[in-house]
């Protein structure tokens, strides 16, 4: 039989590891496909629109920005980012980054956050593609998903 004091200490450690997973994050993903041209850059923008608290924590968004190949294969580094209230973060993909052959290279863009479940931290994340010219910076088209992202807290 376990001695009393080493089973209150077993209770003790699994009751903070239960607490620290019930605390675990949720993650939000927003995605954007597009055909990507040979004179074209791809741009990621978000923006934490959470209001600065009056009490408590303050507004904090975490999380990354990420491109993909039609393979589904990262392409590069994830930017992370952490923002506070209307801080925005962006990444942009050029086409040379793409890996692409021809003049057109299928991308896929995705913003991933992640909240600590309970901690009653502000985020509300909003996130758009643009494309632009590379050498002008023209926008060509910007993809919409600028409406806040859902994020349970």
């Amino acid at each position: 039989m376990l001695p009393k004091r080493l089973v209150a200490m077993l209770i003790a450690v699994f009751g903070l590891t239960g607490a620290v997973v019930a605390q675990s994050g949720a993650t939000t993903t927003r995605t954007f496909v597009i055909g990507l041209g040979s004179t074209e850059t791809a741009q990621i923008a978000v923006v934490n629109l959470a209001d600065a608290s009056s009490s408590g924590p303050a507004a904090s968004c975490t999380g990354t920005i990420a491109f993909f190949n039609a393979a589904g294969v990262v392409i590069g580094a994830a930017t992370a980012f952490t923002l506070g209230t209307r801080q925005v973060a962006s990444a942009r993909l050029p086409f040379a980054g793409a890996g692409g052959t021809g003049v057109r290279a299928l991308v896929r863009g995705e913003v991933t956050v992640t909240r600590i479940a309970g901690s009653g931290v502000s985020c509300t994340p909003a996130a758009n593609l643009d494309t632009f010219d590379t050498s002008s910076g023209v926008t060509h088209h910007r993809y919409t998903g600028e409406e806040a992202i859902s994020v349970a807290n």
